[in-house]
């Protein structure tokens, strides 16, 4: 199976099948906090995350919405020609607010004509029943989704790393989502500490079977100043390797089912702040190995899916 000149389905392939053309997302910072800092959950959020709660890549959060929007087409403008575009709402905990707050931030995002979509990322304790009827009514608006940072299905690894909820919290948000036919992405990470290549790819096969529209697969970035960084000072643990790292994903898209929508199989990590792997800093070969073993095996997403 090939979509486009790919082995997998990217978000790229999807976007264009729907828009007719490249869509870039935009990412911003709806200055936000999260339970897992303010004291509800925690205090010092999960053990990965950094100050900008994982978006590190957004636009400043003392910027409007607007503004924001603005910067962040001029500074994609430098790679990419692109007029329509996804907010991507990614920084902590983006439905983490009164729901007119919500409504404020979202609406302003989609007021720029050539915003066509919203991607909200979140949590799955964060979203109540008015919060989940406004995702309802925007997505009768405009095409959206919502991420989930699932990380891991093992306990034992989700209390290491300070993720703040259990696996019924999260069937429990992706139930409530589908009633309302939003479309949900999760997201895993690899090489969390202790983790085996089985736990991994059982992360994989449960997401497999939860019937979500997307995945996201990212790689467990060392940060300089988290809790990870300080805790990897006096207990360093195996990382992955690049080559690992590439087999482990093209066994990932060999059990996700074909209709599945990859939005992302490696992260990025700012330069500033990654201590470790140094060799993720190369995306583009990271993703050139991914295409090269797929071709190498002759296999593509979905090949192994339980439900083939």
């Amino acid at each position: 199976m090939r979509w486009g000149d790919k082995r997998y389905h990217s978000l790229d392939y999807e976007l264009k099948k729907i828009f007719g053309q490249k869509v870039l997302k935009l990412s911003l910072n709806g200055n936000f906090t999260c339970p897992n800092r303010d004291g509800t959950i925690g205090t010092k959020g999960c053990i990965f995350c950094g100050e900008k709660g994982s978006g590190e890549f957004a636009a400043p959060a003392k910027l409007s919405i607007s503004d924001q929007i603005q910067q962040q087409k001029k500074f994609l403008s430098k790679k990419w020609t692109a007029n329509k575009y996804i907010a991507y709402f990614q920084s902590f905990t983006n439905t983490y607010a009164p729901v007119e707050q919500l409504k404020q931030k979202y609406k302003e995002a989609l007021s720029s004509p050539d915003i066509v979509g919203l991607a909200i990322a979140t949590r799955p304790d964060c979203l109540p029943e008015e919060t989940l009827d406004l995702l309802e009514e925007l997505n009768q608006t405009t095409y959206l989704w919502i991420e989930l940072g699932l990380q891991t299905i093992h306990e034992r690894t989700a209390k290491f790393i300070r993720r703040g909820y259990d696996m019924a919290c999260f069937e429990n948000a992706i139930a409530e989502l589908k009633k309302r036919n939003i479309p949900v992405v999760a997201h895993l990470i690899f090489g969390l500490p202790y983790e085996t290549e089985q736990d991994m790819l059982e992360s994989v096969q449960y997401i497999a079977t939860t019937g979500i529209q997307g995945i996201k697969i990212h790689l467990l970035h060392i940060l300089k100043d988290t809790d990870l960084y300080r805790f990897y000072q006096k207990q360093p643990f195996p990382l992955l390797t690049q080559e690992k790292y590439i087999s482990l994903i093209v066994n990932a898209l060999e059990i996700l089912p074909p209709e599945m929508i990859i939005h992302r199989l490696t992260g990025d990590g700012a330069r500033d702040l990654l201590f470790a792997p140094k060799w993720s800093t190369n995306k583009k070969a990271v993703l050139n190995g991914i295409q090269h073993e797929l071709k190498k095996r002759n296999t593509y997403q979905g090949i192994r899916h339980i439900g083939r």
